[in-house]
C-alpha cells in the first residue's frame, strides 16, 4: 500500500484517465439540451468546491491519504460543510462532465468513483485520527462525502 498511501493516488489516477478516455454516448435515457446545461454548471461548481478545498488546506495539501507531518486539521472553509471536500469536488466535477457529454459509461464510473473515494476516505480517517486529537469529534459534525447527509 505504500508508506503514504501511494496506491490510493495510483488506482485513483487511473480511474480519472479511464473517466476522461471513456467515449461519450447517447445516454439510456431520454437527453435533452438541459442535461448538457446542468452537467456543465455542476462541472464549474465541482471544480470551484475543488479549488477552494485545496486553497482551504494550504501547507496541509498532499496527494496522499497519509497527512504531512507538518500539516494541521483544517475544519473552516470547505471543511466545515464535507470532511472530504476534494473527493466531492472531483465526484461532481465527474458527473457534470458524464453529464454534458451523455455519457452512460462515465456515469458509471462516476458511480465507482463514488465507491473508491469512500474507501480511500476510510483508509485517510484512520490515519487522521492518529494523527490529530480532535479529529474524532470532526467527525461526529461533519458528514464525510455528502453535506448533511453521509
Amino acid at each position: 500500500m505504500g508508506k503514504r498511501g501511494e496506491i490510493w493516488v495510483l488506482m485513483q489516477a487511473l480511474l480519472l484517465v479511464s473517466f476522461i478516455a471513456l467515449p461519450s454516448d447517447a445516454v439510456p435515457w431520454s437527453y435533452s439540451k438541459e442535461f448538457g446545461i446542468a452537467g456543465w454548471i455542476c462541472v464549474a461548481f465541482g471544480l470551484l468546491l475543488l479549488s477552494w478545498s485545496a486553497l482551504n488546506l494550504g501547507r496541509s495539501l498532499t496527494p496522499f491519504p497519509r497527512p504531512t507531518e507538518n500539516g494541521e486539521l483544517i475544519t473552516s472553509g470547505a471543511y466545515r460543510i464535507v470532511r472530504h471536500s476534494i473527493y466531492l469536488g472531483v465526484l461532481l466535477t465527474c458527473l457534470g462532465f458524464a453529464l454534458a457529454t451523455a455519457s452512460s459509461a462515465r456515469l458509471g464510473l462516476t458511480l465507482v468513483l463514488f465507491v473508491f473515494f469512500d474507501m480511500k476516505a476510510r483508509r485517510e480517517e484512520f490515519w487522521l485520527k492518529e494523527r490529530y486529537p480532535d479529529y474524532g469529534l470532526y467527525q461526529q459534525r461533519v458528514k464525510r462525502l455528502i453535506p448533511w447527509l453521509y
